[in-house]
This record gives C-alpha cells, sequence and structure tokens, in this order.
C-alpha cells in the first residue's frame, strides 16, 4: 500500500519503465554525489621537498610541508570543500603521554598555517587524538597497561585548542576517550572558539581496516596489543546510537562513522534517529582493498569508485572522508 491505494500489479506496472533511457533515469535518480560531500585525508611529513609512497594504499603518498600548498591545490582547483590532516610524527618526538600533540610548531600545526594562509576558505580538519605522538601507538596514556580515560581527556582538550589556534577550521576526536568532547567543546568557548566545529568520531570500530592508515603514519609497528579497550565493537548497534546521543548533549556539531561500507547500517541508523550531520571515513583498508581489485584488472576503476561513494549518500551521509576524493572530483566534473 502507498497513501492508501494498492500498487498497480504487473503488466500495468513496468518499473523498467523508469529505466529506459538516460533522461528518465536522471529525473528518478534519489541521491546524488556531489564534489560538496568529499573530505580528502592527507598525509604530512617532515623534510624537504618529500614526496612520498605508501605502499599499502596505492596512489597516496606523505607530502612535506614545503609541498603541501601545490598537493592541496589540487583539491581546491577540483572545489573539495575540506582537507583531514594526518602528521607522520618522527619518533624523535613521540613519547609515552604524546606530549608533542601540545606542541604549537608540531608538524600538524606547521601544515595547518601553511594551508590556511594559502587557502583561507578550504576548510582544514585536524585530527585530535594521542596515538600519532605516542610512542606506543594507542589514543591515551598508560598507567600498568591501562589506558587512562580522565589523563587523556586533560591532554586532548590541550591539543584540540593548539589546533585551533593555528587555524583548524574542525576539531576531530577520534580517540574514543569518555567525556573528551565536552571537555574539548568548554576549552575552546573558553578560549574564544566558539565558532570550531566539532566533528565527532563518535562511532568508530574497533575495525581491521585500519592497517595502511597506521602504516602510513609509521606507527603499525608501534602498537602492542590492541583498542578495544576504548574503541567499539564491531558486533554493536545499539552502544552506537548511545555514543551519538552522548556526544551531541556533550557539544558535537557533526558526528562520524568509521569505518564507512561495513557499517552503513550504523550511517543509516544515526541520520534517522537523530537527523544531524554525518559523516563517514572511508578508510585505508576500504581503500587498498578497491585499489589491490582496480589494479589487478578485477573491477572497473571509475564504477567501483563511484558506486563505493554513493552507497554512503543512500544511507544517509552528508560527506565522506575518502582518498579517492579527487578522482571523485574529477569524474563528477567530467560528468557536467
Amino acid at each position: 500500500m502507498i497513501g492508501g491505494m494498492s500498487n498497480a500489479a504487473y503488466p500495468l506496472s513496468r518499473p523498467r519503465r523508469n529505466r529506459h533511457d538516460a533522461f528518465t533515469r536522471r529525473l528518478v535518480q534519489e541521491h546524488r554525489l556531489h564534489v560538496d560531500n568529499l573530505i580528502w585525508p592527507i598525509f604530512v611529513c617532515e623534510g624537504e621537498n618529500q614526496r612520498q609512497k605508501v605502499d599499502s594504499m596505492p596512489g597516496a603518498e606523505r607530502v612535506s610541508v614545503d609541498n603541501v600548498v601545490e598537493h592541496v591545490r589540487q583539491a581546491v582547483d577540483l572545489g573539495i570543500p575540506a582537507v583531514a590532516i594526518f602528521p607522520v610524527t618522527p619518533m624523535s618526538v613521540r613519547d609515552a603521554t604524546g606530549m608533542e600533540a601540545l606542541n604549537p610548531d608540531n608538524l600538524m600545526c606547521r601544515a595547518s598555517r601553511t594551508i590556511k594562509d594559502a587557502f583561507p576558505d578550504l576548510g582544514i580538519i585536524g585530527d585530535v587524538a594521542l596515538d600519532p605522538y605516542t610512542d606506543h601507538g594507542h589514543d591515551g596514556v598508560i598507567e600498568n597497561g591501562r589506558i587512562l580515560n580522565d589523563a587523556s581527556v586533560e591532554i586532548l582538550r590541550q591539543q584540540a585548542l593548539n589546533q585551533a589556534r593555528a587555524g583548524n577550521d574542525i576539531i576531530a576526536p577520534s580517540d574514543m576517550m569518555d567525556g573528551r568532547v565536552k571537555a574539548i567543546r568548554e576549552t575552546l568557548d573558553g578560549n574564544g572558539y566558539d565558532t570550531t566545529r566539532i566533528m565527532a568520531y563518535t562511532a568508530k570500530y574497533a575495525s581491521a581496516f585500519y592497517g595502511p592508515f597506521r602504516d602510513a603514519l609509521g606507527s603499525g609497528s608501534l602498537l602492542h596489543g590492541d583498542k578495544k579497550t576504548y574503541q567499539m565493537d564491531p558486533a554493536n548497534s545499539d552502544e552506537a546510537m548511545r555514543e551519538v546521543e552522548q556526544d551531541l548533549r556533550e557539544g558535537a556539531d557533526m558526528i562520524m562513522v568509521k569505518p564507512g561500507m561495513p557499517y552503513l547500517d550504523i550511517i543509516r541508523r544515526v541520520r534517522e534517529r537523530f537527523e544531524v550531520p554525518t559523516f563517514a571515513y572511508q578508510v585505508s583498508g576500504e581503500y587498498a582493498m578497491l585499489m589491490g581489485a582496480i589494479q589487478n584488472g578485477w573491477l572497473d576503476r571509475d564504477r567501483t569508485i563511484m558506486e563505493s561513494l554513493i552507497a554512503f549518500k543512500r544511507a544517509g551521509c552528508n560527506g565522506i572522508l575518502t582518498y579517492f576524493a579527487l578522482d571523485v572530483a574529477r569524474l563528477l566534473r567530467d560528468e557536467r
């Protein structure tokens, strides 16, 4: 029943009629991918004139700060609205508590200032977590083998303020410590950054799909054990709803689900229940998996990339962090 009327039966009803030609398919298309839905994650590294390939992520690269403007210019020229910065922090400045995260001249902050000076209208999203800065690869302070929640939050709130001062428009806490959104919101507001947004990694799962990302940051070999005491169990869905509700009450402006494609059901539940700006991260493992099949000739490159991203839109995403951002933006441009 639709609107109190019974659906017509075949042969009166023929769903294929609305697929008959291109213009009709365009008219009835329910979801569209747009360049405004794209966020490009980038890796920045120390050194001069550096462009380093990431072996486990074909097509991705780490770039030094002196090359970051030309690197990001590709996104700007294609109309991509924002980039997300991830620093490859040298081991020489990592320590047990991630204090390099608070350095106003750390790699993240220098990259942010350089990009913002060159492209003031480009959105910059800063990852707030300690794992790029700790010598053990975890997202928090460790004591006797236990990740300390509140002690970690105190560092995270200072890290967020450090990034806001460097010019980051959106703070994206990915650590999964309890209460960190409230602490960050209060710290930003108390220091005059009341318009700095928080995109909370709210439903971040303890996933097997993060491996290539950790390789890109050079932290994969550092991590001992796992992150299951703070990242979510992949088997849980209701728990994600509780996490979203808590982060919204604490001041999150946007919600993220990570990984993406294996968790489309979570994206749909978040969008339908809370009706808030919802984002997903098509993570490194998803990217590497698709690129591996594409490079082997098993999947059509353009169709595969576009289909993988329209799935996020169909599930309810406002935007997607994806390493395919440049490819998609070019494909969308060429469609016009």
